[in-house]
This record gives C-alpha cells, sequence and structure tokens, in this order.
C-alpha cells in the first residue's frame, strides 16, 4: 500500500525541481516505491571538495532534498506544508567519481513531525553516508506570500 498522498511521477518532480540547487547539482529523482522515494546525484566538480572527493554538504543537499519532497508527498499540500526542522548525517566512505543514490523512507510520520532515514549508497549499494532528517508539519494558511 502507497504512503503518498496523491499520485505524481518521477518526470514531474524534476521538472518542479529545475532551476533550483538540486538540479544545479545534478539530483535526478529515479524512483517513486510504495513507501520511498530515490534520488542519484554525479560525484563531479558540481558536488566535490577540493581534496577530490564528495562534499559532504552535497550529501546533505541529496539527504534534504529526498526528506523534504517525500515528507510533502504524504500530506495534503493544499493545507500542509513540511519543512526542515534537524538534519544529522554520518560520512562513512568517500567517493571520487561516479554516481550516489539515496534513498528515503519513513521512521515516523506524524500530525506535527515526521522522521526520514536517507541512505547514500555508491554504484556497488555500500554505504556512503547515512542521514536522519526531522520534518515540522505547518499549516499552509500560516504563511502568507
Amino acid at each position: 500500500m502507497s504512503i503518498w498522498r496523491q499520485p505524481i511521477t518521477v518526470e514531474e518532480l524534476n521538472d518542479y525541481q529545475q532551476r533550483t540547487l538540486v538540479s544545479h547539482l545534478g539530483i535526478r529523482y529515479i524512483e517513486i516505491g510504495d513507501a520511498h522515494l530515490t534520488a542519484d546525484m554525479p560525484v563531479d566538480a558540481r558536488t566535490m571538495q577540493p581534496a577530490g572527493i564528495l562534499h559532504g554538504g552535497a550529501s546533505l543537499a541529496l539527504a534534504e532534498t529526498l526528506g523534504s519532497t517525500a515528507a510533502n508527498l504524504v500530506v495534503d499540500r493544499k493545507l500542509k506544508l513540511c519543512v526542515g526542522l534537524e538534519i544529522n548525517a554520518n560520512h562513512v566512505r568517500a567517493m571520487r567519481k561516479g554516481m550516489v543514490t539515496g534513498k528515503a523512507q519513513p521512521l515516523h510520520i506524524g500530525g506535527s513531525t515526521q522522521v526520514w532515514e536517507i541512505r547514500i549508497s555508491n554504484d556497488e549499494m555500500q554505504l556512503v553516508c547515512i542521514s536522519r532528517i526531522t520534518m515540522a508539519v505547518l499549516d499552509r494558511s500560516s504563511f502568507s506570500r
């Protein structure tokens, strides 16, 4: 059974993120499962640190992108907005080239908070980074544009 409130495709998610940090870093959604969201990101000049390895901040950008997007897909987006409250990460393996893939899965989906785990792996399915993000679920009516 799917946790997503409204059906959406990876193409729609990728189109929605154009001209943002997400597209600048080359992050691309690749799968929407019943209870997970997956995206990949290249390890290249956009995402590396001067030492020639994947920048930890790029890994966190991938994790926050997945967690935030997933959180907003499980609520009624006409009424609610999910925003990041806290994120942490452990970087466990260096990457010099290739692609990393992040997979977000919920640990808790509540009315006022959500907690998501994001596992980032390399092409050999070895863990590169593990992250957890806590999202605040807010009433959209409290935001004016």
